[in-house]
């Protein structure tokens, strides 16, 4: 029912797209990262929770419909549902389904969930299409709730001895899972305005994030003890710089790797997600009851190797141009 084509993903019976990497008439996009979400389609579906922030990001013309998560619409017999995925907010698998044959295409996704975004729900399928990002066995991540607990603990010290803390995340999902579970107690909360927009965004539509857009005219160096949550793209910037002293995390999954943190060159780093590590992946693949996968970016070749040798599967690697939105920070 679905072909990997040289603009993606394409269901020829619906005449659709699934995160499309060229511009296409009609596109399902699963979430709002840039790598998944492109410019130039004619009409996009997605979640309803992802609606403003398409419209952030491509444009407040673009046509967009909303669908809540296990809604049906049928295009020429095909059923078409989205599934939370838990990458972020309004993350989906699409379901698709035709004369009794089912298809996942899963987008990026986590078993684990953040304590914020609409937790992961493993859909029966005969095919499923999933990513690798971190398909070894060495990645293995904490429950998040510790990660939390740890990035606020470092920014209580840090205030205590006269810091201020800056936490790198990626500025559309990861941001919002930290700042939820943030001790304001402890300190004021700053954000870069790439953060700050996406926030608004959300906060527009029934969120409420803290936190306080660094404006130019802010005195900076007033800033004392506060946390300060920025994209990769400010950490060797001047921005950064004007809130000394301080110290710098980067919250990512390749944390796992030993020399990740020292060649992010700063302080600290946290071993947090939004994609599956290996266990996860595995549950997740071996609940959908598929026996045909399609492994996409990450590790696709081990980690099609290991699905077909451990679970005798049918799964093969597929080439994609879905990269990290914004650098290292997956």
């Amino acid at each position: 029912m679905l072909e990997f084509t040289d603009k993606g993903i394409f269901c020829p019976t619906a005449d659709v797209y699934i995160d499309p990497w060229k511009p296409v008439k009609s596109a399902i996009i699963t979430h709002g990262h840039s790598d998944h979400a492109r410019k130039g389609n004619g009409y996009y579906l997605c979640h309803q929770d992802t609606v403003a922030i398409l419209r952030l990001r491509l444009g407040m013309d673009i046509a967009v419909q909303g669908l809540g998560y296990n809604q049906v619409i049928t295009k020429n017999g095909v059923k078409i549902s989205l599934h939370p995925a838990g990458h972020i907010i309004g993350s989906a698998q699409v379901r698709l389904e035709y004369k009794g044959e089912v298809w996942v295409v899963s987008g990026d996704y986590k078993v684990m969930s953040d304590g914020l975004s609409v937790p992961f729900e493993p859909v029966n399928c005969h095919h499923f299409i999933t990513e690798s990002t971190f398909g070894l066995p060495i990645y293995k991540f904490p429950p998040t709730a510790e990660v939390y607990s740890s990035i606020n603990e470092w920014w209580k010290t840090n205030a205590a001895e006269g810091f201020n803390s800056i936490v790198i995340a990626y500025a559309l999902g990861k941001s919002q899972s930290i700042l939820h579970h943030l001790d304001q107690s402890i300190g004021d909360i700053f954000l870069h305005g790439a953060v700050a927009n996406v926030n608004n965004t959300f906060n527009e539509n029934g969120y409420n994030f803290p936190g306080t857009w660094v404006t130019p005219e802010m005195n900076r160096k007033a800033i004392k003890g506060a946390l300060i949550v920025a994209p990769n793209s400010a950490l060797s910037t001047p921005w950064i710089n004007k809130f000394s002293p301080s110290r710098k995390a980067v919250c990512s999954g390749w944390m796992q790797l030993r020399g990740a943190r020292r060649r992010s060159g700063v302080d600290r780093g946290f071993l947090l997600s939004d994609h599956c590590d290996w266990s996860q992946l595995n549950e997740a693949v071996l609940a959908t009851g598929a026996e045909n996968i399609y492994v996409t970016h990450g590790y696709q070749t081990a980690y099609a190797k290991w699905l077909t040798e451990r679970y005798q599967l049918n799964a093969v690697e597929i080439k994609t141009q879905f990269e990290p939105a914004t650098g290292d920070l997956e």
